[in-house]
Order: structure tokens, then C-alpha cells, then sequence
């Protein structure tokens, strides 16, 4: 999904295809070293942007712990180093905000990286998340002077968009919920269940709002990063810069698919993270903010699953 907004960024601002390396999962396997090595050395390219990653939500991240934690740090390690060995000067790792303690203060700023527990049910991910960010931190801190690397990253909110995942299980909340408004209206279903309580807050970005700013932060002067950084958190947050609660999402995501029924929540099931909210000051000073609204994006949205993924 990231990935494909970043294309259509590129694109828009006038890149041409010839001008982009891509390559699908089938083709390139970034869980394998060899495999990245080899496309480094074949291909040779100038910037890099690190947006692949083994990714779900509640259910799969506490399903499947260890293919969540195991595989992101694979691409990682794999990527960034062998970007480095390949002479590439750039590149741009993609996190999460899951990266900060369940209980930071609202809303979380980059300093509250590493200053308590991580939320139980997406700690793997999220260790993972951090991994690649010291890692970038790790090759600037050697490599920066002598070799020019400069690795950057961001850490955006939950994102939601076209070519989103609407796997039953192993989606996010957005791509889930619409897959369940739109079965329950087609089913004419009488009521739809959700899991926790409701009352959790989130924050929700737009992916193609998520990969303006990637390019924007990308192609920042090194000054004005450094300038807002620091050596051992260089990380920059990505936000919409408001949020609400899962009830308030579901009853919009309501609205857009049209469905008349009810919703109910299974408050047996675990709510996660009690708020997640992004301090999106830095990126602001910076001079970007996000432009799509909630209900908008929502739109566009449905309208990918209903014309492009409804049998996935």
C-alpha cells in the first residue's frame, strides 16, 4: 500500500518510470541476503525507499509474534546494509508509531522512544520498528563522514488507503471494518461485531498524505534534518494531527459503505494501546501537514475495495 502511494508521489512530481526500480515480493525476496545483495549490485540505486515490512493488525500481531518480529528485521538488516555496501548515499525507513510505550504521553512525542513497555500485543513489530531506525541512526553515526550515508526516518500513524490489505483476519482496523460494514450490508446483516470496547483513541493518515511527506522528508536539505534531530533520534513522526475513538471510526466508515445496521462490541476481546496519538510538531516546522480528511479518505478507500480488492 505505502509503497504504491510512494510511486504515484514520484510520478506526480515528474519522475519518469524508467527512473524508479521496482520490484514485487515474488521477484525479490528482502528477507534473503543473498537475494538483496544481489539486486544492490545489479541495479546500483541512488535513494531507497524502505516501506516493505510484514505487517497486520491485533489478531495477526498476537497470532503470529514471530514471523512479525523475525521477518521486519530481516528486511531491515538486509536493506539498509546492503544499501550501505552498495555505495547508496540515501534512504528512508518507514516505521510505526507502535515504536513508543503504551502509556507515553499524549500526544507522543520522538523523545518517548525507549521510555517504558511497549503495548504486549504488537511488541515484536514494534521492536522491529526500532531496530531499524538504530540501525540508520548506526550507519549515520560510522558511516555518515567518510561515506556521506545519510538515512533517514520516519514514523507515521496508522495508515489507511488504496491498495490496502482486507484479509478477514490479518488486516488493520480501517481495511477490516470495511470489509465488515460492506459484507454485513450486502448480507443485509442485522448487526456488526467489533472487538474491545470502543473507546480507545487513534489517529489515522491517509497513505497518500503518508507518502508526500516521505518524499518531502526524503528530499530535505541535510541541514534543516539535522537541525531537527539528533544523532540517536533522528526519527520524525507523520501524523493527521487529530484523532477518535473506534466507535467514532466505525460509525464513519458506517456512513460511507452505507450500512443501516447496528454495531456491537465484544468487550471480552483486548482494546490494545489506550490512545495513539502523534506530536507532529517537528515534521510541521518542517513545512508539511497532511491534506486529506478522515471521511474523504474513507471514500477513497471503499471505493478501491469495492472496484479492485473485493474478492481478496
Amino acid at each position: 500500500m505505502v509503497g504504491s502511494a510512494i510511486v504515484r508521489t514520484l510520478l506526480a512530481q515528474g519522475l519518469s518510470t524508467r527512473s524508479l526500480i521496482l520490484k514485487t515480493h515474488k521477484e525479490l525476496d528482502l528477507t534473503e541476503q543473498a537475494a538483496v545483495r544481489c539486486f544492490f549490485e545489479t541495479e546500483k540505486p541512488d535513494q531507497v525507499y524502505l516501506a516493505a515490512a510484514r505487517v497486520g493488525g491485533i489478531y495477526a500481531n498476537s497470532t503470529y509474534p514471530a514471523e512479525f518480529i523475525y521477518q521486519n528485521m530481516m528486511i531491515e538488516v538486509n536493506v539498509i546494509h546492503e544499501a550501505w555496501r552498495a555505495g547508496v548515499k540515501k534512504l528512508l525507513f518507514l516505521g510505526s508509531s507502535c515504536i513508543y510505550p503504551k502509556f507515553a504521553m499524549q500526544p507522543m512525542r520522538e523523545d518517548a522512544l525507549l521510555t517504558g513497555p511497549l503495548e504486549p500485543t504488537n511488541e515484536p513489530y514494534a521492536i522491529a520498528k526500532i531496530s531499524g531506525i538504530k540501525l540508520c541512526e548506526s550507519y549515520n553515526r560510522q558511516y555518515g563522514e567518510s561515506h556521506c550515508v545519510d538515512f533517514r526516518s520516519v514514523m507515521p500513524t496508522n495508515l489507511y488507503g488504496p491498495g490496502d490489505n482486507y484479509h478477514p483476519e490479518n488486516s488493520h482496523v480501517v481495511p477490516a471494518l470495511i470489509r465488515r460494514f460492506h459484507e454485513a450490508k450486502i448480507n443485509k446483516q442485522a448487526f456488526v461485531t467489533i472487538w474491545g470496547t470502543g473507546t480507545p483513541r487513534r489517529e489515522f493518515l491517509y497513505v497518500d498524505d503518508m507518502a508526500a511527506a516521505s518524499v518531502y522528508v526524503m528530499h530535505l536539505d541535510k541541514a534543516a534534518y539535522d537541525a531537527q534531530t539528533q544523532p540517536m533520534q533522528s526519527h520524525i513522526n507523520v501524523g493527521y494531527g487529530s484523532d477518535i475513538t473506534i466507535r467514532e471510526l466505525a460509525e464513519t466508515i458506517c456512513k460511507v459503505v452505507s450500512y443501516s445496521g447496528k454495531i456491537e462490541f465484544d468487550v471480552s476481546k483486548p482494546d490494545g494501546t489506550p490512545r495513539k496519538l502523534m506530536d507532529t510538531s517537528r515534521l510541521h516546522s518542517l513545512g508539511w501537514q497532511a491534506n486529506v480528511t478522515l471521511e474523504d479518505g474513507l471514500a477513497e478507500t471503499y471505493t478501491d475495495y469495492v472496484n479492485n480488492r473485493i474478492k481478496c
